[in-house]
């Protein structure tokens, strides 16, 4: 396995939920996820995200997926 990369995929649905005056709980619902998994993205733990579902995600919130998803460090 590869060292670990100190850059990556940081997820702001967080900062977009309450922009929206939306909770999770209403995101999955609209989006056809369940909580726990848009928790685990949510939280940063998400090993991969359908781009089905990221394009739910976009389509609700009003955004484009580099709004939702970006590369940093935390």
């Amino acid at each position: 396995m590869p060292p670990e990369d100190p850059q990556e995929i940081l997820c702001h649905l967080d900062r977009l939920l309450a922009e929206h005056g939306m909770t999770l709980a209403e995101l999955a619902g609209r989006v056809g996820v369940t909580v726990a998994n848009l928790s685990v993205l949510k939280n940063d733990r998400a090993k991969a995200i359908r781009f089905s579902t990221l394009s739910a995600i976009c389509r609700e919130l009003h955004c484009q997926p580099g709004d939702v998803l970006t590369v940093g460090t935390k």
